[in-house]
């Protein structure tokens, strides 16, 4: 399973496998909106360095315009059905643009890149009506890794996914309380179960939280790393699970 995970933070991440580097959901600042990011600190410059990009959906901290402008040029990405019309901004980054919906196939290089669904709000927030589905994604090469984006638990998942040999899976969130369509420590370790993964890394937790709540439910900042950590030992115990720190790389095979 000749494959390098790179957690930067949130749910960016870089996949290399069979010589292709795939960049998930880039986001490289230091402050959105009203997050600030807590812990690890902002992405060097070699982690825009990606051959294709995975936008999982519209969601600005998932899809943000400054961080995509940072990747050179002519560079290949993969957003959602209906992203161009609904983020006008995407058509004048000067990289190419594909849209996909679940199902479809994407080959770059040696790796086959397939997207699948997720269970997730996917508007352009805090305006806009639903013009783009939440997406998951499937890099297909001398592994198959699953980036699950934001999603909830769903019944077709391990039909739609499975199997997997690493699974991306969002724990947590940036704020104090989940919304529906996220899975949190216990629902991802659930998901994992259902996954028949090898490997996992729990992404999307542990970065960026609101100005001003930092006193607020702060386990929910802190601890869903280390829960999933736990709940994954139970409901899934063949599964090694890699807890990254921001900026740390795992070669799940030569790990296990």
């Amino acid at each position: 399973m000749p494959v390098e995970i790179t957690w930067w933070g949130h749910a960016t991440c870089t996949v290399e496998d069979s010589g292709v580097r795939v960049l998930t959901d880039p986001l490289f600042a230091r402050r959105l909106a009203h997050l600030r990011r807590r812990r690890g600190a902002v992405p060097p410059p070699e982690a825009a360095v990606a051959d294709v990009v995975l936008v999982s959906h519209l969601h600005s901290d998932h899809l943000h315009l400054p961080s995509l402008a940072r990747l050179a040029p002519g560079t290949r990405l993969l957003v959602p059905h209906g992203a161009v019309r609904a983020v006008p901004g995407l058509g004048r980054l000067g990289l190419r643009v594909t849209e996909v919906r679940a199902g479809d196939l994407v080959d770059a290089g040696d790796l086959r890149i397939r997207a699948v669904s997720a269970r997730h709000d996917g508007r352009r927030l805090p305006f806009g009506p639903h013009r783009a589905p939440a997406l998951g994604y499937v890099v297909d090469g001398r592994a198959r890794t699953y980036f699950a984006g934001d999603t909830g638990l769903f019944d077709s998942m391990a039909e739609e996914v499975g199997p997997v040999d690493v699974a991306l899976l969002p724990v947590g969130g940036w704020g104090p309380y989940l919304g529906p369509g996220h899975l949190d420590a216990g629902r991802a370790a659930q998901a994992l179960a259902l996954l028949g993964a090898r490997a996992a890394v729990p992404v999307h937790y542990g970065t960026y939280w609101p100005i001003g709540l930092d006193g607020v439910r702060p386990h929910e900042f802190h601890a869903p790393g280390d829960d999933f950590v736990r709940h994954a030992a139970r409901l899934a115990p063949g599964v090694t699970v890699h807890r990254l720190a921001h900026g740390e790389s795992v070669r799940p095979e030569a790990a296990r």
